[in-house]
């Protein structure tokens, strides 16, 4: 008897110290899951910022990895390079020897030739070889068409400065100013409109103008004011004077004269009465242009 109670008494004690027991194990067990929740949620914090050191020092990588978690392939910038210059400005081919006096008068002398383009390269600030390009085109043009090169070179001088990408608020464009939405016939040989800045398309549609006006004006000024849209009106605003001055300074040069490269600048003159049309016809009649 006294050994079943001794007994019982000892399991009593045991399952009294068990709920003890149980709940110190708990609440070791609960501080090192807490333990090592800080732990991880240390690391995480400490590589996250690294991450987002390595992306702000790396961009690219930030985009990169911007665009794989949007599902987005990465766009390659294309570069865009300029043509270089013998490809707007196409070689045009050697002259062929004149058999005329007047084709030899309109082409020139090799010599006469270089005088121009060096004059030329140094009045407009051009680069020689581009300079050599335009004179040899406008030359070679002249002597196709029967035009003076001079007073091709003097129009592109005066309408662009001999600058072949040249624009106007009203849609002329290139070395000669041509109009080229209401010529665009002229050019559908040459390419279309897009050829209207090529410098050999617009030289030759642009002194096809010139010459088709000339010849329908009866005269070289004439022929410009209607060039330069002005026909309809009593003056120019002077147009056809500052071209047929460049016109007569380039004949200087290829006579081997020496013309300053800067044009002094003149005082302005009073304004003077319009002269009746006969003075203007022996004023036009006066003014001798190869090939007219």
């Amino acid at each position: 008897m006294i050994n079943r109670f001794n007994g019982a008494t000892q399991f009593a004690r045991t399952m009294a110290r068990q709920p003890a027991a149980w709940f110190s194990t708990t609440r070791v067990s609960a501080k090192g899951v807490l333990t090592t929740a800080q732990h991880t949620l240390t690391i995480l914090g400490v590589t996250a910022l690294v991450v987002m050191a390595v992306l702000f020092v790396r961009p690219d990588l930030a985009k990169a990895l911007s665009n794989s978690l949007n599902h987005e392939p990465e766009v390659e910038a294309v570069a865009v390079v300029a043509p270089p210059l013998s490809a707007l400005m196409e070689t045009p081919a050697a002259a062929p020897a004149a058999s005329t006096a007047e084709e030899k008068a309109l082409l020139g002398t090799q010599k006469q030739q270089q005088w121009v383009t060096s004059w030329l390269s140094k009045r407009y600030r051009v680069a020689g070889d581009a300079a050599n390009m335009l004179v040899s085109t406008a030359y070679l043009t002249a002597r196709e068409i029967k035009l003076d090169p001079l007073l091709i070179l003097a129009v592109m001088a005066i309408e662009s400065g001999l600058n072949p990408f040249a624009e106007s608020p009203v849609g002329a464009q290139g070395l000669m100013q041509v109009m080229s939405k209401v010529h665009h016939d002229k050019f559908q040989e040459m390419g279309g409109l897009q050829a209207a800045l090529n410098p050999v398309a617009n030289i030759r549609v642009g002194s096809l103008i010139l010459k088709d006006y000339v010849t329908r004006g009866g005269s070289v000024e004439a022929g410009l004011k209607i060039y330069v849209g002005a026909a309809a009106f009593e003056h120019d605003d002077g147009y056809g004077s500052k071209v047929l001055a460049e016109y007569q300074r380039l004949k200087q040069v290829s006579a081997g004269k020496k013309v300053p490269t800067i044009t002094p600048m003149m005082a302005a003159a009073p304004a003077k009465p319009t002269p009746p049309v006969a003075a203007v016809e022996k004023s036009v009649s006066g003014t001798q242009i190869a090939g007219l």
